[in-house]
């Protein structure tokens, strides 16, 4: 099938590095523009794509866009890590439809920052390879898998295993998606969990003289703990004082010491 990458971050980048090695025909790229990107210039070096394949993500919307990505006749699109809402009129362009990696285990943490609200909300945290559909991140399910959080884990830690485990599931399932040996299953009847991006700020500030069990506080730290991102804070005397945790099993910090 004729591939359109919709791309972004470190996963984006493997993933598209993993199609191009097994000469997966990629016939166009949409990319954030320069001030939203991560992993860039990666992600170009390994399309190697004339520019006239390659389109600015937030331009989509332009008919002239849309356009020219008809022209490419792509058979299906791959969503990956890829941060701008696709409308129905887009997706139309797809006969094979478009394909997402969501860094949740969907229906639970539908929107932004799966890996907060897993540590957060206690709900379940895993992986989900589906189709893009009208909502967000409520499209047919193709495949999925748990990723355990620990006590120990950090938004940061989270984030970096849901990475990895997004890249296996999409290496494990897609010879199946191209095949036709799968296809999608609906979503869970429950309503799940959404949050936008915004969310976070109402978690972000730990008020002094609010009262937190110990477990909350804890599970709101470590869950804002990504450097180089600020996270969670408190004010002193005017000013923010921001909050990092971490987290150590003993044996850890035995080794450590020992070390």
């Amino acid at each position: 099938m004729r591939i359109l990458c919709l791309v972004n971050n470190w996963v984006g980048w493997q993933v598209l590095k993993w199609l191009k090695g097994r000469e997966d025909p990629v016939i166009g790229l949409v990319i954030h523009p320069p001030a939203k990107r991560r992993y860039g210039k990666e992600i170009l070096g390994s399309a190697a794509l004339p520019e006239n394949r390659i389109f600015d993500g937030s331009l989509l919307r332009q008919p002239e866009v849309r356009d020219a990505i008809r022209r490419l006749k792509p058979d299906i699109g791959l969503s990956l890590f890829f941060d701008y809402i696709l409308k129905p009129e887009f997706l139309r362009l797809f006969p094979a439809g478009v394909l997402n990696l969501h860094p949740s285990y969907l229906p639970c943490n539908r929107g932004q920052y799966p890996n907060v609200w897993s540590i957060v909300d206690g709900t379940p945290s895993g992986v989900t390879l589906h189709y893009l559909d009208a909502g967000i991140d409520t499209g047919d399910i193709i495949a999925q898998r748990l990723v355990p959080v620990e006590p120990v884990d950090t938004g940061e830690s989270l984030y970096r295993k849901l990475e990895r485990a997004c890249l296996e599931v999409f290496m494990e399932n897609w010879p199946g998606v191209v095949s036709g040996k799968l296809i999608g299953m609906p979503q869970p009847s429950e309503a799940g969990t959404y949050h936008r991006t915004r969310d976070v700020e109402q978690i972000d500030e730990i008020n002094l003289e609010h009262t937190y069990t110990a477990r909350k506080l804890i599970d709101i730290l470590r869950a804002r703990t990504f450097p180089p991102y600020r996270g969670a804070f408190f004010r002193a005397e005017g000013r923010k004082v921001y909050l990092r945790l971490q987290m150590l099993y003993e044996d850890d910090l035995e080794r450590n010491h020992d070390g």
